[in-house]
């Protein structure tokens, strides 16, 4: 995730914009390049980093810078066109300071450079590549289609797990309903036959008897609770807490560690083709994985720095399959590493799709069965001193 840094260096102010797991983390990058930090705070932009409460719509800067230079503009040119068609202030803003940039003879990745709340250090470095091959338009094309990809993986995940949300939703609104309002009239239905009830209709009854003393209690406690809840999983640090427990769950946490490779993989391969040396993608791609796996990576670079073979480095590190291994060989022997990277990845987002269908085909009737059972449950115990009083008349 992005985190902006408010540091010294040589004793001028400077924001920088970085890729970290957490805030400790952000805060060792900013040391480690010689920075004394002053503040830290993250920042949430899939496509465009936030800038004043807004996001700077990088990848449809992107796009429409693209086509307008597919349609034969000059880069200044096409960026003054973007800037007067703009009607946003700070986006503006940001436009003009680019272009003023380029005027002065500055290169377009130097330019961007000014502005690193906006463009990640990825976008900088995939422009700055193309700088070098004259060929901007395929590199904003690469960045463009890289971004629809990994938005497209994203959606899947939460598309699949809407349907699952609504139906705990719906059916705690159902079970909240009947404990909260149902059951305390039926305890004082049942008031007077006391012990003649059966176990559990009495703990039930017992529990309605509570809510109907203490309802607005009780409710305080719940919303405090779910305040405090939601609050504490905002945390940087649950989060990762949880993350690692996933990781320690054997079938779930290779998931996670094949989604996170996809994601590698999907910013190597786009780094690659666009010219960039490996061991530099790979340093560039490095925060996309987790603490563990960056340090697997770290390993695997300094292998590759020693003359070792990427397929042969990465798979001693554990970061292949034995089918992505073989990609990367057949990379290596074509010399098309960035196009197998990207297929890797294709490969690696076909696999969690796959993982991703079957949870959900088996999760959701699971979750439905045990809704059911559970507000079936009380609705039983509501009335089962009923049927039994029936039977006794009859």
């Amino acid at each position: 995730m992005q985190f902006q840094v408010r540091a010294l260096a040589t004793g001028k102010l400077v924001i920088l914009a970085l890729d970290a797991t957490d805030e400790p983390d952000a805060r060792r990058q900013a040391a480690a390049q010689g920075y004394t930090v002053l503040g830290v705070q993250q920042e949430r932009a899939p496509g465009g980093l936030s800038f004043g409460g807004k996001r700077f719509p990088l990848v449809l800067f992107s796009q429409e810078l693209l086509a307008l230079l597919e349609a034969g503009l000059s880069l200044v040119e096409a960026l003054e066109a973007l800037l007067e068609k703009e009607g946003r202030s700070d986006t503006k803003r940001i436009l003009g300071g680019i272009v003023e940039q380029l005027y002065e003879g500055r290169p377009l990745s130097l330019a961007l450079q000014k502005f690193p709340r906006e463009f990640p250090e990825l976008y900088i470095a995939t422009v700055r590549a193309s700088e070098r091959t004259g060929d901007l338009p395929q590199a904003l094309l690469r960045f463009v289609e890289y971004q629809q990809q990994m938005e497209a993986v994203r959606k899947k995940i939460v598309s699949a797990s809407i349907y699952p949300v609504m139906l705990l939703l719906v059916g705690g609104l159902v079970v909240l309903f009947l404990l909260g309002y149902v059951v305390p009239r039926f305890s004082l239905i049942y008031a007077d036959l006391g012990s003649n009830l059966p176990f559990m209709s009495r703990v039930l009854m017992r529990w309605g008897q509570l809510l109907a003393a203490n309802g607005l209690s009780i409710l305080v406690a719940v919303v405090a609770s779910i305040a405090g809840l939601t609050w504490l999983f905002t945390r940087e640090s649950t989060r990762s807490w949880l993350l690692a427990r996933l990781w320690s769950i054997p079938s779930l946490g290779e998931r996670v560690r094949v989604y996170q490779l996809a994601r590698f993989y999907r910013t190597l391969g786009m780094l690659l083709q666009g010219g960039t040396p490996i061991v530099n993608a790979l340093t560039m791609s490095a925060d996309l994985l987790q603490q563990g796996l960056r340090a697997r990576l770290e390993a695997a670079s300094a292998r590759i720095k020693e003359g070792i073979a990427m397929s042969t480095a990465m798979e001693e590190c554990g970061l292949t399959t034995p089918v992505a291994q073989r990609m990367l060989v057949v990379g290596e022997r074509t010399g098309r590493m960035g196009e197998m990277t990207d297929r890797v990845a294709a490969f690696y987002d076909e696999e969690i799709a796959r993982f991703v269908d079957w949870f959900t085909r088996l999760f959701e009737p699971l979750l439905m069965a045990f809704i059911g059972v559970v507000i079936g449950g009380i609705v039983v115990l509501m009335y089962f001193p009923i049927f039994e009083l029936a039977g006794s008349i009859q």
